[in-house]
């Protein structure tokens, strides 16, 4: 397997005991957590609760869908040090056009108010190229100075050569160095403490007694 050995320097977080807190449909239904908030977004079916499952070593904190497009509410979890955000998954087909326009809001308003969100975990499948959809995610984080890392799914699915083959195809076609992503698989849980590792540096980070969201925005997407 590849190896991301070289990207992260902080140590791995330790997960405890991660809860889910609540649902929200709408705005006025989002929280406002007193500790940072980490959000992971994806195209439907590319795996954000199996990785939420992953990062909280349980296997149904988050609930799975064999059938896409499942997750319709910003759904948030406590992680100890940090609450986590599952976002609506955008792109499946098999929905009506209002539907995808309801859940586009949702994301156009939880990203509103982008002071209150640490950092955001965007979620692409490592055997495929990142569809437009992907595309026009990473331009609105871009647009937005929102910190974010693109986190590959299933890797175990792709051999170690054809890994890094996907790895420098996809950077490329986000406009992103290949340091820029991380691969993981919630099936043999590589990735994880690189995964965990970025955590702990975000969290460091903004409780640091001098942090500027600012700052932080301009280092994670140079």
């Amino acid at each position: 397997m590849y190896e991301n050995k070289e990207k992260i320097q902080a140590p791995a977080l330790v997960v405890k005991n991660a809860t889910f807190i609540t649902s929200a449909a709408r705005a006025d239904q989002f929280i406002s957590p007193d500790k940072p908030m980490i959000a992971v977004c994806g195209k439907s079916n590319v795996g954000k609760s199996s990785f939420i499952n992953m990062l909280a070593n349980r296997k149904k904190l988050a609930k799975t869908s064999s059938e896409p497009g499942r997750t319709r509410l910003v759904n948030y979890f406590d992680f100890g040090e940090f609450i986590l955000a599952d976002l609506p998954g955008y792109g499946f087909a098999r929905v009506s056009k209002g539907e995808k326009e309801k859940w586009a809001k949702t994301l156009d308003q939880f990203f509103k108010d982008k002071e209150k969100i640490a950092h955001v975990f965007m979620l692409v499948d490592s055997r495929h190229d990142p569809t437009a959809d992907d595309v026009q995610m990473i331009e609105f984080l871009h647009y937005h100075t929102i910190p974010f890392t693109v986190t590959l799914t299933k890797a175990d699915k792709l051999s170690r050569m054809k890994l890094k083959e996907h790895i420098r195809a996809i950077a490329a076609d986000l406009y992103l160095g290949t340091n820029n992503l991380l691969a993981t698989s919630t099936e043999t849980g590589y990735g994880k403490n690189d995964v965990l590792a970025k955590i702990r540096s975000v969290i460091d980070l903004v409780n640091a007694p001098d942090f500027i969201m600012d700052e932080e925005e301009g280092e994670e997407n140079e």
